[in-house]
C-alpha cells in the first residue's frame, strides 16, 4: 500500500478539532501537518506507522534488579568518592 500525502492544517484549525482529527487518521491513516503561521511545527501520524520496525515498548524488559531492602542505600558510602576523605 503507498503512503498517503498528509494533509495539512493551522494548528488553530487542529486545536478546535483535535480529537475529530485524531480519529480521522486513525481511521484513514492519512498523516495531518499541523502548521504555525504557516510553517509545519508537527505531524500526526496512525500510531501503527510510528512504531512500525521499533519494538521500544517491552526493550527494557528484563535489565532492571530489585533491591530486597528498600531501606538500604544503594550502594555502599565507600562507593563515594566524595565521602571518602
Amino acid at each position: 500500500m503507498a503512503k498517503k500525502p498528509p494533509k495539512s492544517m493551522a494548528i488553530s484549525e487542529f486545536k478546535a478539532t483535535c480529537l475529530s482529527v485524531l480519529e480521522q487518521v486513525r481511521r484513514t491513516g492519512t498523516p495531518v501537518v499541523v502548521t504555525k503561521r504557516g510553517i509545519p511545527i508537527a505531524e500526526v501520524v496512525p500510531l501503527s506507522l510510528a512504531t512500525a520496525g521499533s519494538d521500544w515498548i517491552d526493550s527494557m524488559r528484563g535489565t532492571a534488579t530489585l533491591n530486597d531492602d528498600l531501606i538500604a542505600p544503594a550502594s555502599s558510602p565507600g562507593d563515594w568518592e566524595v565521602l571518602g576523605t
